[in-house]
C-alpha cells in the first residue's frame, strides 16, 4: 500500500522534482508591512472556499482506512474547502457525495464504451457533484515499476464501487500491476479535444481539464469548453522526466489565465509551497499524497489535521511575507 500511494514513474525524476522545484524557489518577503488579521478565503469556479487548499482526486482510499474516501470528504467539510472525488473511489459516490460539503466535484477517465462514461456523469449530476474534472495525461498507465515488482491489486473485499455497477469494478488478476491492466483494458487511449468538446456537451457542468503541461495546450482545451485547468503531471505517476509543475504553471497562466482559472499540484508539501503556486497564479492548489498520509496515521482525524497544518502554514507565511489576504500575492514575490 505505501508503494502504491508513495511511488511515481520509471526512475522517479518527476516525483522528486515536484517537491525539490516548491523548495527552490524563494520567498523575497516584505518588512514593515502593516498586517494584521490574514484573510486565506477564496473562490474555485465561483464557489466560496475558505483557503486555497483543495483535496485533490486520489484512489483507493480504503487501502489507507476502513472508511475511505467518507473519511476524506469528511475532513475536506470541516476544513471549508473543495472535495473531489477519483472515480476509481473505493466507496461509491452517491454514499461520498451525502458526506461532502459543497463545493464537491467529481473526476473522470474517458472510458473506451462512450456510454459507461456517459453513466458515470449522469451519476455524479444527480449525486450532487457540481463540476467534472476530465484527467487528460493518462490515456495509458505510466510503468511504476513499485506496482509491477508488488503485482499490485485489490484487497478481497475492495473495488472500483463507481464502476461495480456497469460491470468494470474489479481489477484484473495477472502478472504485474492489476491496475495498469485495468488501464489498458478499459480507458480511451486515443483520447483528444474531439472528447472534451463531446463531455462538454454531454454535461450540464463545468468541466475542469486536469494533466495541463502545456501552455498551447490550455488554450486550447479552454477553447473547447474547459472552465479551469489543473497544472498536474498526476504526481510524477506517468511520465517520468516532465517537468515538475512548478516550472510549468507560470507559462500555462500566461498563456491561458484570462480564459479560465489555472489550479497546480504536485509535489506541494507546505504552506509556503501553496503560497508560491499563489504568486505563480494558480487560483488553488490541490493537495493528493499528504492527505492519505494523515488517512494512514489516523483517519478523518489525520486528513483533517493534515488540512489544518496546511492552513497554519499558509496564514503564517502570508504573515512573514508582508501578505493580508491572497489577492496582495503575485510574482514579486519569488524576484528580489
Amino acid at each position: 500500500m505505501c508503494d502504491y500511494y508513495e511511488g511515481g514513474a520509471l526512475d522517479e525524476i518527476t516525483l522528486v522534482e515536484n517537491t525539490t522545484g516548491w523548495e527552490r524557489l524563494k520567498l523575497h518577503y516584505r518588512i514593515l508591512a502593516g498586517v494584521g488579521t490574514r484573510d486565506t478565503s477564496s473562490t474555485v469556479l465561483g464557489q466560496p472556499v475558505s483557503m486555497p487548499i483543495a483535496v485533490a482526486p486520489t484512489a483507493f482510499h480504503r487501502l489507507a482506512c476502513d472508511e475511505g474516501e467518507l473519511a476524506t470528504a469528511r475532513a475536506a467539510k470541516a476544513a471549508g474547502t473543495l472535495f473531489i472525488l477519483s472515480a476509481l473511489s473505493n466507496t461509491a459516490m452517491e454514499a461520498v457525495f451525502a458526506e461532502a460539503a459543497s463545493p464537491r466535484w467529481f473526476q473522470l477517465y474517458i472510458y473506451k464504451d462512450r456510454e459507461i462514461t456517459l453513466e458515470l456523469v449522469r451519476r455524479a449530476e444527480a449525486a450532487g457533484a457540481e463540476a467534472i474534472v476530465l484527467t487528460v495525461d493518462a490515456p495509458g498507465l505510466g510503468t511504476r515499476e513499485r506496482d509491477t515488482r508488488n503485482r499490485f491489486r485489490l484487497p478481497d473485499g475492495l473495488a472500483v464501487e463507481n464502476l461495480a455497477p456497469l460491470g468494470k469494478g474489479q481489477l484484473p488478476e495477472g502478472q504485474g500491476s492489476s491496475l495498469a491492466a485495468y488501464v489498458r483494458e478499459n480507458f480511451k487511449a486515443d483520447i483528444g479535444f474531439a472528447d472534451l468538446d463531446w463531455l462538454c456537451g454531454s454535461t450540464r457542468l463545468p468541466v475542469v481539464v486536469k494533466g495541463v503541461c502545456r501552455g498551447d495546450d490550455a488554450c486550447r482545451a479552454a477553447e473547447y469548453g474547459a472552465k479551469a485547468l489543473v497544472v498536474s503531471n498526476h504526481g510524477g505517476r506517468q511520465l517520468d522526466t516532465a517537468p515538475a509543475t512548478c516550472e510549468v504553471l507560470p507559462h500555462v497562466v500566461d498563456a491561458a489565465g484570462d480564459l479560465c482559472e489555472i489550479y497546480v499540484d504536485g509535489g506541494i508539501r507546505r504552506g509556503s509551497d501553496v503560497l508560491k503556486a499563489i504568486a505563480l497564479g494558480a487560483r488553488a492548489v490541490l493537495i493528493g499524497r499528504p492527505v492519505l498520509w494523515g488517512l494512514c496515521v489516523a483517519g478523518e482525524p489525520g486528513a483533517t489535521d493534515v488540512l489544518s497544518i496546511l492552513r497554519r502554514e499558509l496564514d503564517e507565511a502570508m504573515l512573514l511575507c508582508g501578505c493580508t489576504r491572497l489577492s496582495d500575492v503575485s510574482r514579486w514575490l519569488l524576484a528580489p
